[in-house]
């Protein structure tokens, strides 16, 4: 790091400490009801995923589900088979399972560090459950308007998916037509399982905690620049904020494709050890977050 960037970088932490220290009723307040979001939603819809889907992948579900989905995955994507269960597991289980099941498949040498950065460009989504009821009936009242927003965010995942296809090289590999799944002991690859899943859980609601309260002074700015900011930081935070309107869909979808600061951080915790860039994951969200908000701008139009 350059010394002006380092020098840059001290003062915007010693801001943020003073703002702490000053602020510090508020901040606690703000962390507090962080928590509580914890505990009601993220860890109840999240914790269950990680566990299972570590739990898939440690028994073979990519090595199963291969023959399957390969003839899709290689000519779409440019991908084994296999890594369709980093696809299909982070639809359904939502942020950062997907990213999850890719980093396990790489550190199991099922993927070259070239196939697992490309499938991070979109394997990493939210789980319809946030987009259907929390968004659709929550925010928007209908059930059906939750699932617009559900179909809009796995089309551009797709999307992105394809606009990716060609980053870093392919491995010139012979795909056989089943692979057997391995011999895992249950018991040992269940513990396993729960201990990776609590772990990467700390790190998720730490993660939460810090953005939701760097968030809370934006919901302040009011009008459509304030809910803007605090999606670009942190997913949960925008719910209160959005509108029922077309204002409030489009941002909506755009912020649910991008994912948030606090998603990003979040991927980088379960990548944490592996040498797998976090720049693939980073552009393909952007990306997302792009096309989505342009799809869900047509939608509104054409069918809502």
């Amino acid at each position: 790091m350059k010394k002006r960037s380092r020098t840059d970088l001290f003062l915007i932490l010693c801001g943020i400490l003073i703002w702490f220290l000053t602020d510090a009723a508020r901040i606690r307040l703000w962390a507090a009801e962080a928590l509580v979001l914890c505990g009601k939603s993220v860890i109840p819809a999240l914790f269950p995923f990680l566990v299972v889907s570590s739990l898939l992948v440690s028994l073979g579900f990519g090595e199963w589900l291969s023959p399957y989905l390969a003839g899709l995955m290689a000519p779409l994507f440019r991908l084994p088979g296999l890594a369709s269960s980093a696809l299909v597991l982070g639809l359904v289980g939502g942020y950062p399972v997907g990213a999850q099941t890719a980093a396990d498949l790489y550190r199991q040498h099922l993927l070259t560090r070239e196939e697992a950065e490309r499938l991070l460009t979109f394997c990493n989504n939210s789980n319809p459950v946030f987009l259907v009821s929390v968004l659709g009936v929550g925010v928007f009242g209908s059930v059906r308007t939750g699932v617009l927003l559900w179909l809009i965010h796995v089309l551009s995942a797709l999307l992105v998916g394809l606009f990716f296809r060609s980053h870093g090289k392919t491995a010139d590999r012979r795909q056989p037509r089943s692979l057997p799944c391995r011999a895992v002991s249950l018991p040992v690859a269940f513990v396993a399982a729960v201990r990776s899943s609590a772990t990467g859980m700390l790190s998720v609601c730490a993660f939460v905690t810090l953005f939701y309260v760097l968030a809370a002074p934006l919901q302040a700015l009011g009008g459509r620049l304030g809910p803007a900011l605090v999606g670009v930081v942190e997913l949960f935070s925008l719910t209160p904020l959005l509108t029922p309107d077309l204002f409030g869909f489009v941002l909506a979808a755009g912020c649910v494709g991008w994912g948030g600061l606090s998603v990003l951080c979040q991927t980088a915790a379960v990548l944490d050890g592996t040498n797998l860039s976090l720049r693939p994951c980073l552009l393909g969200k952007l990306t997302q977050g792009l096309l989505s908000a342009v799809l869900a701008a047509l939608v509104w139009w054409y069918l809502l």
